[in-house]
């Protein structure tokens, strides 16, 4: 092992350790009350961005409970390189977020298609006049509503008390966010930015509201719980049912969010008539889809802070790609014939994301064997067959034709009177577990 592969875990656990986290947290608010500065939040609207449609719904309330000051800038999609299946993203992104809306309580129309042309320029226009005006947080929702729902009756009523920037000014406007958004580390819309963290819309919302309370900015008399949350279904009685259905869950061995739900998923194959099916893939760069810089570090940061709400240990990371990956499908059929599967799918994650083991190595795959209760001696026998690449092909093949590309993204079968569920994303499951309770009548 070389000194960097021996350095790398090390590293990776001090850059995300919760102290250092909370240094940067202190660095920041010093400087903020010496400059003195209010708590700003700066906020990146994707005009066209179904997830933009959402954060903007929870602006107002956000205002009204903490002591801030939001400051909105428009930006376009993410660049190619960060959005590498820019079409699929779209499609997907308008599905998620009509999924999700009902359970947020916010609310995202059905539809097939992108917003019109003509529409989204007198959105733009208006976003941007109303920038200007200081008045984006009273009017952002509802031009959001009227543009996905191809309202121009909404849309010319709100321009009647709302300044309308020109289209010049717009694109500048535009071409400032993007500018902004990229100097400071990021690539998405709906992105909240605060105090060098960022906060990917309504879904992590409550991270970035816990960071505020803690710093004593949530208003007096003001609610203290998320104003967007998760629906839970822990504590809800399980429908008795006769049906039984099938989840395809889709892992890959280098994403740190597989990992962190790997457990939770298997829990909730335990705890309803499921029958869990395994349909790992390759990592997306082992596909010849690359990711940026900026992207890893904002989903290594990310994947710890939801890390650290699931309960799960994650930090110490030991880049798995390449030949630690393909080692561990070498032995992926010999797992499967002796009943280990999942669980050695766990063990080589939380080797490679929490535990800093080089999987890569004789020594690494070894206890990440024999932990499970497989024998090293045997599965020596077994290592660098080439038998698993056929199967990781027609995982993906079969991910394609849902429409996704990503991980860990689900499937749910099983009943005949409607089509298949499919999602994507470790903060998804909870979308997964209410539809098999519909399913089963719960």
């Amino acid at each position: 092992m070389t000194l960097a592969r021996r350095l790398a875990p090390v590293l990776a656990g001090v850059f995300t350790s919760t102290r250092t986290r909370d240094a940067q947290r202190w660095i920041s608010e010093q400087r903020r009350r010496i400059g003195g500065q209010p708590h700003r939040v700066r906020y990146f609207h994707q005009v066209d961005d179904p997830y933009s449609s959402l954060a903007s719904q929870v602006l107002g309330e956000l205002s009204a409970r903490y002591d801030i000051e939001i400051e909105p800038h428009l930006v376009g999609p993410p660049p190619a390189e960060a959005a590498p299946e820019r079409e699929r993203l779209e499609v997907f992104a308008r599905k998620d977020a009509a999924d999700i809306a009902p359970g947020y309580r916010l609310a995202f129309p059905r539809r097939d298609a992108a917003p019109d042309e003509r529409l989204l320029q007198q959105a733009s226009c208006l976003l941007a006049g109303a920038i200007a005006a200081g008045r984006f947080v009273d009017v952002a929702a509802g031009v959001g509503r009227a543009l996905w729902d191809a309202d121009q009756a909404g849309l010319d009523e709100i321009a009647r008390t709302t300044p309308t920037a020109d289209p010049v000014v717009t694109r500048a406007a535009l071409e400032a966010g993007n500018t902004l958004r990229r100097r400071l580390g990021h690539y998405l819309g709906a992105m909240f930015h605060y105090g060098g963290e960022w906060y990917w819309g309504v879904d992590r919302l409550w991270h970035l509201e816990r960071r505020l309370q803690s710093l004593g900015a949530l208003r007096s008399g003001a609610v203290a719980q998320p104003i967007v949350r998760r629906p839970d279904f822990t504590d809800q009685p399980v429908a008795g049912s006769d049906k039984r259905l099938v989840l395809e869950f889709y892992p890959s061995l280098r994403s740190p969010y597989t990992y962190i739900v790997m457990e939770r998923v298997y829990a909730l194959s335990q705890r309803y008539p499921v029958e869990l099916r395994l349909r790992p893939l390759l990592p997306m760069v082992m596909r010849g889809l690359p990711i940026p810089r900026a992207k890893r570090f904002y989903i290594t940061l990310d994947t710890k802070r939801e890390a650290d709400d699931a309960g799960v240990a994650f930090g110490r990371v030991s880049d798995p790609v390449g030949r630690p990956v393909e080692r561990a499908f070498s032995l992926l059929p010999w797992a499967r014939e002796h009943g280990r599967e999942a669980e050695f799918l766990l063990s080589f994650a939380r080797a490679a994301f929490a535990e800093g083991i080089d999987a890569g190595e004789d020594e690494g795959l070894r206890r990440v064997v024999e932990r499970v209760g497989l024998s090293w001696t045997q599965a020596r026998g077994h290592l660098d067959r080439e038998g698993w690449r056929e199967e990781l092909e027609e995982n993906r093949r079969s991910l394609f034709a849902m429409g996704l590309w990503g991980v860990p993204s689900f499937r749910l079968l099983g009943d005949d009177r409607e089509p298949d569920f499919c999602t994507w994303g470790q903060d998804r499951l909870w979308l997964v577990e209410q539809n098999i309770r519909r399913r089963l009548g719960g």
